[in-house]
């Protein structure tokens, strides 16, 4: 059961709203968030446009005619308290909210796949297996999407595999490159300049513009990761994965 949300609500902009539950990464923090996430979309309150959870806030973006009337302005604020004094309360998910969807990332671990795996495992003190083991054995939650369209920071990490980010990042981190950066774990949606320490590579697509919706993964997903071999990966990559 999800704590009963302390928040404090201000502007943000000219359009939009920020909830803050607090000021660090913290999964019960950031369960927090989409709890409220969730009770806010099932609210369906007019002119609230969009919501975007990060580690310890939530942004309401709002429709124009909202943003640019201070009585409407009033009017969303008090019914976004009253969500969330309801969610305080105790107050039941309403029938058909949708649950946390479960995925599987699949990933090759280690080689040129994972370039930064032996250094991982030097830091933590174990061996390769062992960190592979560790690492697809998380359960994992996405906290948010950020960086790049489509990149997921993932909380779960098993504290022995917190790991500093590189002292000088790589201009290219390939698409799919599965790292850890801190006490976070991610992955690369396309090719892109980095600093995490990358383990493995999925053939996943985590950001497509040509599906819908594009990004593989929402914020409040669960993750799992399956160790696969070169052989698995050349084949999902072929089928277009």
């Amino acid at each position: 059961m999800v704590p009963a949300p302390a928040f404090t609500l201000e502007p943000m902009g000219e359009d939009a709203l920020l909830l803050r539950f607090g000021e660090r990464i913290d999964a019960a923090l950031n369960a927090q968030v989409h709890a409220a996430a969730r009770a806010l979309r099932d609210a369906a309150l007019p002119g609230l446009e969009e919501l975007v959870p990060a580690y310890a806030s939530l942004l309401l973006r709002l429709d124009a005619a909202t943003a640019a009337d201070a009585d409407r302005m009033s009017a969303m604020e008090r019914r976004v308290r009253a969500v969330l004094d309801a969610l305080a309360g105790g107050a039941e998910a309403p029938a058909g909210a949708a649950a946390a969807r479960a995925i599987e990332i699949p990933v090759c671990y280690g080689g040129d796949f994972g370039p930064d795996l032996e250094d991982v495992a030097a830091h933590a003190g174990l061996d390769a297996d062992a960190v592979i083991a560790l690492h697809a054995a998380g359960d994992y939650r996405v906290a948010m999407l950020g960086f790049a369209p489509g990149f997921p920071y993932l909380l779960g990490l098993d504290p022995r595999l917190h790991a500093p980010r590189l002292a000088t990042p790589r201009t290219r981190v390939p698409a799919g490159a599965v790292a850890i950066g801190g006490a976070q774990t991610g992955i690369y949606p396309r090719a892109l300049p980095g600093g995490w320490r990358i383990v493995g590579r999925t053939p996943l697509a985590l950001f497509d513009l040509a599906r819908e919706p594009a990004c593989l993964l929402a914020p409040g997903d669960r993750v799992r990761f399956r160790a696969i071999d070169a052989a698995a990966f050349a084949r999902l990559a072929g089928d277009g994965a």
